[in-house]
């Protein structure tokens, strides 16, 4: 089993393909256990922070973020990751408690948490005057299939995308991760075809995760019969940009009278993000004294 959270990317030695693999297990746990999520709906988290953190981590600038919102009609609710260049990521679910039955035994049934109406919508903030929004309509709500979608409609790169996340009975993440595959203009069919076949002996990536020490492993078996490159690594980590002054300035937004209510109704001033359900008390003078400011 891998230790550590962290992402390869390989290349095939002509060029033609590129991939992407990522081991995300303690970063989806601590994802769950912040948000309390029930199984279906850690699994439906952890394949979109996975994904989120597979697409991001071709973001080159300090600054660049992505974002990836997966709004279906099920009982789930919206889910949204955020992610940075530097491997770091944090994310939501509306509805952390919503479940459903198992579709088969070791198969949560995480597309109809999702839903299929809807759409999956990718925002990238590279610097740039207005960020590039991309929205396709959800194909089955089971998150890869959706995220292949998308690469080919919004950007027009064919995509073999899997995730995973393997729930533990005492609701721990025992697994968590992901790979994509994309074809270069003009790729080689034979190519494909290899890697295709060796991705579907290699089996649920959950599973792999499980019998693998590492992801260079896994990437030998992917590539196997090819020659390629390791071209890049990334730690990843959970990580959560609120703070204390941040969401102080906020606060200090509010009128005078709004805040002295929120204090007599609550006895308190508290503010809890959402994204990583760490919690902030503010004093009603400190947040009048900022205002003066």
């Amino acid at each position: 089993m891998i230790d550590n959270d962290y992402l390869i990317k390989v290349v095939d030695q002509s060029g033609q393909v590129r991939i992407s693999i990522a081991h995300t297990t303690a970063l989806v746990d601590e994802a769950r256990t912040r948000h309390d999520t029930s199984a279906t709906a850690s699994a439906a988290l952890g394949r979109v922070l996975t994904a989120a953190l597979l697409m991001g981590s071709d973001m080159k600038g300090d600054r660049d973020v992505l974002t990836v919102r997966v709004d279906g009609d099920g009982i789930s609710g919206p889910i949204i990751a955020t992610v940075d260049s530097r491997g770091t990521g944090r994310a939501l679910i509306s509805n952390p408690q919503a479940d459903l039955p198992s579709k088969a035994p070791g198969k949560l049934a995480v597309g109809e948490l999702v839903g299929k109406n809807g759409f999956l919508e990718v925002i990238k903030d590279l610097g740039m005057k207005q960020p590039f929004v991309g929205k396709v309509p959800l194909v089955s709500g089971e998150i890869a299939e959706d995220v292949a979608s998308y690469y080919l409609r919004s950007e027009q790169i064919p995509s073999l995308v899997t995730l995973g996340v393997l729930v533990d009975t005492d609701l721990s993440i025992k697994a968590a991760g992901g790979l994509i595959v994309q074809a270069m203009p003009g790729a080689d069919d034979s190519i494909l075809e290899i890697i295709e076949n060796n991705i579907s002996a290699l089996g649920p990536i959950s599973e792999a995760l499980v019998r693998h020490s590492s992801l260079e492993s896994i990437a030998g078996q992917v590539m196997l019969g090819l020659s390629y490159n390791l071209a890049g690594q990334l730690p990843l980590s959970f990580k959560c940009n609120c703070n204390n002054e941040r969401l102080a300035a906020i606060m200090a937004g509010l009128g005078v009278e709004e805040l002295r209510e929120i204090e007599q109704n609550a006895g308190k001033i508290e503010v809890c993000c959402n994204f990583c359900n760490e919690r902030y008390q503010f004093k009603l003078d400190e947040l009048l004294q900022l205002k003066k400011a």
